[in-house]
């Protein structure tokens, strides 16, 4: 029944994960939009949470164990508590993130490489806005642009780190270094999947050797036994016959 559930509700919750990082982009690239398009972006982000909240409690409430659940998914249960015990925004978008990267590793169809290609843009796109939105207002910070936020994540999920640009605030630098793991685990993640690919590349191509080469054995054996026939035939040996059972016939 839970399997069925989250079936169900996969794209469902996708698309509202979508609808999210579009709430979120919008006050921070437009700040000086109308209140009333601030106001409704933040309405969507709890409608939201909200939809991934109730998932969860279903979820729970369909384990057949429930006890269980709760400590084989801890991220999930730290992603709904999360916007409750302090309502930040940032902690909404870190809570919509957990909550969405689990979804799309258990989807079936997604690939390593897609997931990873989405989870390297998804947290670029939101590593930035993040940010820009923190260090934007700050006295002393150099991030004031969008293109300036995107070269920092960047640089910082590449570990090539510049420094021509650096949060300057302390949930800034938390930021920083949430992305720096990221990066570092999704380039583990990327070299290991490349490593695995060469590794069953290789053991294919030796497999198929191990292959020909006892086929080439095969057909050398049955070549020797040719010449070895051929050699007794021109002797005037003649070949030879297996034993057969006396006839019953006088």
């Amino acid at each position: 029944m839970n399997e069925r559930w989250e079936a169900r509700t996969q794209a469902p919750l996708l698309g509202l994960a979508v609808a999210f990082g579009v709430a979120y982009a919008i006050p921070i690239v437009a700040p000086d939009a109308a209140p009333w398009v601030h106001q409704s972006c933040l309405v969507v982000e709890w409608v939201v949470w909200g939809a991934f909240a109730v998932d969860y409690v279903v979820r729970l409430v369909l384990a057949p164990e429930r006890w269980l659940f709760v400590r084989r998914h801890p991220l999930d249960l730290a992603a709904v508590l999360l916007p409750l015990i302090q309502p930040l925004r940032l902690l909404r978008l870190v809570s919509t993130l957990l909550l969405v990267g689990r979804r799309a590793r258990m989807a079936p169809q997604i690939t390593l490489t897609t997931y990873v290609a989405g989870a390297v843009v998804g947290l670029m796109m939101f590593g930035s806005l993040a940010v820009l939105h923190v260090e934007r207002d700050a006295p002393d910070g150099n991030i004031k642009t969008l293109g300036d936020a995107v070269w920092w994540s960047f640089t910082t999920m590449t570990t090539v780190g510049y420094g021509d640009h650096a949060p300057t605030t302390g949930l800034g630098r938390v930021l920083a270094v949430g992305l720096m793991l990221s990066g570092i685990a999704l380039l583990g993640v990327v070299t290991a999947n490349i490593a695995a690919w060469f590794i069953s590349r290789f053991e294919r191509d030796d497999a198929e050797e191990r292959r020909q080469t006892a086929l080439l054995e095969a057909l050398t054996q049955e070549v020797k036994d040719l010449r070895a026939e051929v050699a007794r035939l021109s002797a005037g040996v003649p070949p030879q016959r297996h034993a057969q059972a006396p006839s019953d016939r006088p």
